[in-house]
């Protein structure tokens, strides 16, 4: 383990920038820790991102179920526009699991992508449930690649399997797929979403890069 961010998700508005301050301490205190941003549709957004880019922010998060936002909402606009110039990764759940919300899916994510295509999305969950849909927006976008948080653990698999015949696909994409975990905040043990990442007949140079060197290229580590 040699780096990890911190999650944070405001869930209305006035949170985002305190959030920002927190998670910019908590980087500054902790050298393993990626200094992370996030953001909600509100006004002065764009300012307090650009505020968090400035400091040093490596990689924001957005997670559209929790903050119940449509990712092209217009105040959003000019801050993707923003994080797409400066090439910084973005952690986006936007899937439909573990629970559907009101803009979750892949759609909301392919028309943002239509109007910024340079963005650097990291899709929580490989967007379970619509696994191939976000594999086609990696495979149409080089710029989005998929974690693998919760996906194809004995837990995931008896909701929401991985279904088997996109494994070609899963292996061609295999530089962009990363390692997550949302530990320990899951109901398996930490070893098991490794473990679970063995049975996907993929070879040890795609288990090398998903474990480690994909996300050293992404974050420059």
């Amino acid at each position: 383990m040699r780096a990890f961010t911190s999650m944070v998700y405001p869930h209305k508005p006035g949170m985002a920038a305190w959030l920002n301050e927190w998670a910019a301490g908590f980087a500054a205190r902790t050298p393993d820790c990626l200094h992370t941003a996030t953001f909600f549709p509100e006004p002065g957004v764009e300012e307090y991102v650009g505020a968090a880019l400035d400091g040093g922010a490596r990689v924001v998060t957005s997670h559209v179920q929790v903050g119940a936002y449509d990712p092209g909402d217009a105040l959003l606009d000019p801050v993707w526009g923003m994080l797409a110039e400066a090439g910084t990764p973005i952690v986006i759940h936007c899937g439909s699991g573990p629970a559907p919300g009101k803009h979750t899916g892949p759609e909301p994510v392919a028309r943002l992508l239509a109007r910024h295509p340079r963005l650097r999305l990291v899709v929580a969950h490989m967007g379970l449930p619509e696994y191939a849909d976000f594999l086609g927006l990696a495979e149409r976008y080089e710029g989005v690649h998929l974690d693998t948080t919760m996906a194809f653990t004995d837990f995931s698999e008896a909701h929401w399997p991985f279904p088997p015949e996109e494994r070609g696909r899963l292996g061609a994409l295999g530089d962009r797929v990363l390692f997550g975990s949302d530990f320990p905040n899951i109901p398996y043990g930490y070893g098991h979403a490794l473990e679970a990442l063995t049975r996907l007949d993929q070879d040890d140079d795609w288990l090398r890069g998903v474990c480690h060197g994909n996300a050293a290229r992404l974050f420059g580590l």
